[in-house]
């Protein structure tokens, strides 16, 4: 396996949870139901602040490549935290309960890669709503955050390819990559069930 493989994989078995994920339903769970710019950005800046959180404990990795990712993502949410000027709701995203509790580069890897597999989803419904919103600097802001997350992505995947050493290896960053997205869905069902919306799209 590669990690090319590897992101196609869980893009594969999640296929149905990304989509959802990818949905403007996304930014309805996020401000539970309150769709307005400033709740909007309160709740981006919360996603901000617990990536922040997570990347920086990461960032005394044993691997050195690794440890060096993590910081720089954890400086990359931060930047984009504190620009967004607004001040995070007190609101952890669930998935990252899944991050804080993986152990070792290859399974943090892994899980790096399903948060980015989701955090760009999400990045491009901010940037469609304040398109909407006829902002077009912060649109641009959400669409260069998400360029970064596919850059940040794509430095996880060499380093898995560096690291993964057996199946095992590439079996263990797969199942938290999936892990972390199946739980970014899972809050997401519920959430918009707990107010009164139906999780899955009507045609």
């Amino acid at each position: 396996m590669t990690a090319a493989d590897l992101i196609d994989a869980v893009r594969d078995d999640q296929q149905t949870e990304l989509s959802r994920l990818g949905s403007s339903k996304t930014l309805y769970a996020d401000t539970r139901g309150e769709m307005e710019p400033d709740v909007v950005l309160a709740a981006a800046a919360a996603r901000e602040e617990a990536a922040h959180e997570t990347f920086d404990a990461w960032s005394d990795d044993g691997h050195d490549d690794a440890a060096a990712l993590f910081a720089d993502a954890a400086a990359e949410t931060a930047e984009r935290r504190d620009s967004l000027d607004a001040d995070p709701v007190d609101r952890t995203p669930a998935m990252h309960a899944v991050l804080d509790g993986l152990d070792g580069t290859v399974e943090r890897l892994g899980g790096f890669v399903g948060w980015s597999l989701v955090d760009k989803k999400v990045k491009e419904q901010y940037t469609g709503f304040f398109t909407g919103q006829a902002d077009p600097q912060t649109a641009s802001t959400f669409r260069s955050a998400g360029s970064d997350v596919v850059d940040l992505r794509d430095e996880a995947a060499e380093l898995l390819d560096a690291v993964c050493e057996s199946d095992d290896d590439w079996d263990a960053a797969e199942a938290a990559a999936i892990d972390v997205v199946s739980t970014a869905y899972d809050e997401y069902f519920e959430t918009l069930e707990d107010l009164g919306v139906n999780p899955k799209p009507v045609c």
